[in-house]
């Protein structure tokens, strides 16, 4: 898991550097005006290395950490280290592109963290091991029901925009998880089913 390993290093530096740093912090975050008047497509790809708060960089960096080891084995075994790595950066993008061209021209929107690509991830993961038992908050729960919670959560939650989280990214980076690992090897789709049927 070194490219796993090496992007939360990254991101815990970079984020860690932004808390004291509010300069650094402006010239990362996702702010579309800068995007859509000032050309700064970077921003793209680096407000997913920063974060509000410690403990938001902490819940997205240990889910990285105990999902990607596995999706990053299965990545790199069909398209390389540096594949997983593209998987990544581009769910990074594809889960901000919505919001961003929804907030193209709102100078008051703003959005970081890592977690639409760590639901890429995660649901990558979810894909593979649909009936794996996994820890929320200490609970042990199955995969499959975790991610339909968190699905269906994430739309409540999107269409309420009560609080400050992006839950648009989570959605898109939870389908592009789903559509890059089923773009990558089709056979995992009937594997899923097969797996969801197989359970005692």
């Amino acid at each position: 898991m070194v490219a796993t390993l090496v992007i939360i290093a990254i991101t815990c530096v970079v984020s860690f550097m932004a808390f004291g740093n509010r300069k650094l912090l402006d010239d990362l975050i996702l702010w579309p005006p800068a995007i859509s008047r000032g050309k700064q497509y970077y921003r793209l790809l680096t407000y997913g290395f920063i974060h509000a708060d410690g403990t938001h960089l902490l819940f997205n960096m240990f889910t990285l950490y105990f999902f990607g080891s596995f999706s990053e084995r299965f990545v790199s075994g069909y398209i390389g280290i540096l594949g997983y790595v593209a998987f990544y950066l581009s769910a990074l993008l594809v889960s901000i592109l919505p919001t961003y061209l929804k907030n193209a021209s709102n100078p008051l929107y703003r959005s970081l963290g890592a977690s639409g690509a760590v639901s890429a991830v995660l649901f990558a993961f979810v894909l593979m091991q649909p009936w794996a038992t996994i820890l929320i908050f200490f609970i042990p729960c199955p995969a499959i029901i975790y991610a339909v919670v968190y699905v269906g959560y994430s739309i409540y939650m999107d269409r309420k925009g009560t609080d400050n989280i992006n839950h648009s990214a989570h959605l898109w980076g939870a389908a592009y998880g789903v559509l890059f690992m089923l773009a990558m090897e089709p056979r995992l789709g009937g594997y899923f089913l097969s797996q969801l049927l197989m359970r005692n």
